[in-house]
């Protein structure tokens, strides 16, 4: 039985949001780990994620949304385990020469670019607000994954109608 670790973006998501409700309505979806909210600290999540992939020999598929899919991205570029493969949504462009504020509430460092070690696919929209189209094809090139183009969908979360999304339900079984 493949297990299913949703790894959160940067905030908690809304109740309506897509990865709760698939974590909430299917036994075999848990939260890698339950969404903490901000800040956002890179080896927090990271190690976070590290546990629940290696709580199990089983089979994971990992599904990120948001920041989530850079916890997925810096943990393959430092461990490995049983991943089968991941779906990536709407990953935010981090600039490399990007310097955080005092202010801010994100702590990441550089992106890996490396290719990832299992089948992945990057989730494009044409308006989100934290990615180009051009961002999200270089991630996917980079990341070795393919690039699915959802269209107009903003970031893919609660706030652009995404509750339930069956488009991305039918993404996860072809991983």
């Amino acid at each position: 039985m493949t297990r299913y670790l949703v790894v959160p973006g940067r905030g908690v998501s809304f109740a309506e949001h897509w990865t709760r409700q698939w974590v909430e309505s299917r036994p075999n979806y848990q939260w890698a780990p339950e969404p903490p909210g901000p800040p956002y600290v890179a080896d927090e999540r990271v190690a976070a994620l590290h546990a629940a992939v290696s709580a199990s020999d089983e089979p994971a598929v990992l599904v990120a949304h948001s920041a989530g899919c850079l916890t997925v991205v810096l943990w393959a570029s430092k461990h490995s385990g049983p991943v089968r493969a991941a779906l990536l949504v709407t990953p935010p462009y981090i600039d490399p020469q990007w310097t955080p504020r005092p202010d801010d509430d994100v702590f990441i460092g550089e992106v890996p670019r490396q290719p990832l070690p299992f089948r992945s696919i990057v989730v494009a929209s044409s308006t989100d607000p934290y990615s180009t189209p051009a961002q999200f094809a270089d991630y996917a090139r980079d990341w070795g994954a393919e690039l699915y183009d959802a269209g107009d969908v903003g970031h893919l979360d609660s706030k652009n109608g995404f509750g339930p999304w069956p488009e991305g339900e039918r993404l996860v079984a072809t991983l």
